[in-house]
């Protein structure tokens, strides 16, 4: 089939609805981490205060470690029963368990009984959100053409960062430290509720993906979708697609959400402050998402992919120990702390602005939920959800800020080196013409 000929306002709209959910549904998974120093004292023992922050964090990755497998079960039930309704149930579920937390009693009502409350609805959080974004990604790249599949793919890839923002922003404006600290931090929570209502009511306005209603219509749907992912010629690329998003996965939470750690648990700048800084560096380099996912159309998605591993692997350590400097508490640079985290977040731009249009071009429509669910999260979830605990413990058992980056510098490193050889350009690949019946890939397009 021949891609739809949407016009510019139709365009928009797909990109919107699906980036709106996302941003929610982002909003909701980062609002656990940002409050996680203010957390760590609601929910353990406050006489542990280093414990009771590792152990807030673990609880947090633990909403990374679970990804996976709602990928595994929502991409099989997108590949069933198509795109749409699948991210309206993963959209709902998210929001619950999100508004949820924001009503647990803390340690001092209920004692631990409030830790197991919250990692449960942390557990939902991360299922839900392994099903939310191979969705999304799914269904914006099958609206859209091949030549521009990287530019509007890029502007979805900016809703995981403006749900950072927005959470930060929240945090930011809501009131002082004090009051936050001490009930404040439950109004975020419950605000997802709101949120989410808003942007089911956009969803529900859209239509299935016009790929997906022909395969349906030609009766090509995946009878077993992860028979077909995993136990076939198909694996071979969801663990090459697998270690791509290990890579990108690294540089995004080293980039983005390592900065807000650093600053709070090294440099001891306070929640509201460094919320500030990462915040407006967010805002800053978020146009940066579309710019190469733009430019992935033109030059191919591996140049630059692998061009952002590089300059990570090279680059994180100066790039610390320069925000450190100009993090000083009493002392604080705001220009130049900004700026540091702007250049960090210019990485993920390389990394995951292209990443949505090279998975969504590099498996098959019937299968194509499921395949690019579980490699997206697989390298999101445990490839970068891993980097807070792993660099936060490493730095308070060691002291040295050097020794927590080892992690950050040396996953993108052997990612490129991997990815030199492993990843094949997709941009040539065409989604909308008739699928092979061996093979992951696409037909290859005419100029």
């Amino acid at each position: 089939m021949d891609s739809p000929q949407l016009s510019l306002k139709e365009l928009r709209r797909v990109v919107v609805a699906a980036a709106a959910g996302n941003v929610i549904e982002w909003y909701d998974f980062y609002i656990f981490g940002s409050l996680a120093a203010i957390l760590s004292v609601q929910f353990f023992e406050k006489r542990h205060p280093v414990a009771a922050l590792l152990s807030t964090i673990a609880l947090f990755s633990v909403g990374f470690l679970i990804r996976p497998l709602g990928a595994f079960l929502f991409g099989w039930l997108g590949d069933l029963v198509g795109r749409k309704y699948t991210f309206l149930i993963t959209l709902g579920g998210m929001g619950l368990s999100t508004a949820l937390i924001g009503v647990i009693p803390t340690y001092a009502q209920i004692g631990l009984s409030a830790a197991f409350i919250l990692f449960f609805l942390r557990l939902i959080q991360g299922l839900c959100l392994g099903g939310e974004y191979g969705g999304a990604i799914t269904y914006v790249a099958e609206h859209v053409s091949d030549e521009k599949r990287g530019y509007y793919t890029g502007w979805l890839q900016t809703s995981p960062t403006l749900g950072i923002v927005v959470s930060l922003a929240v945090i930011r404006t809501w009131m002082g430290t004090e009051a936050f600290s001490r009930w404040g931090w439950r109004i975020p929570f419950l605000l997802s509720a709101v949120l989410v209502g808003i942007a089911i009511y956009i969803r529900l306005q859209l239509q299935e993906t016009p790929i997906f209603q022909a395969i349906k219509a030609k009766g090509q749907t995946a009878v077993n979708p992860w028979r077909e992912a995993f136990l076939s010629s198909n694996l071979k690329y969801v663990l090459i697609a697998s270690i791509v998003v290990i890579g990108e996965g690294c540089v995004w939470y080293s980039s983005q959400f390592w900065a807000l750690y650093f600053l709070q648990t090294v440099k001891k700048v306070d929640v509201l402050t460094s919320s500030l800084i990462v915040g407006a560096g967010l805002l800053i380099g978020t146009p940066t998402l579309v710019l190469f996912g733009w430019l992935s159309d033109k030059i191919g998605r591996k140049p630059i992919i692998l061009g952002g591993f590089l300059l990570a692997a090279l680059t994180y350590y100066p790039l610390y120990m320069a925000l450190g400097r100009f993090a000083e508490p009493g002392g604080i640079n705001y220009p130049m702390a900004v700026l540091v985290v702007a250049i960090l977040v210019s990485y993920v731009g390389m990394v995951y602005g292209p990443i949505a249009a090279f998975l969504a071009e590099f498996f098959p429509a019937r299968i194509r939920y499921t395949s690019v669910s579980v490699p997206y999260h697989i390298g999101n979830g445990w490839g970068g959800g891993l980097v807070p605990i792993i660099t936060t413990s490493v730095f308070v058992r060691t002291g040295s800020v050097g020794s927590a980056l080892i992690y950050p510098i040396a996953v993108p490193a052997v990612a490129f080196l991997l990815c030199l050889f492993l990843m094949r350009e997709t941009r040539t690949m065409s989604i909308w013409k008739p699928e092979p019946p061996e093979g992951a890939f696409a037909t290859p397009r005419h100029a």
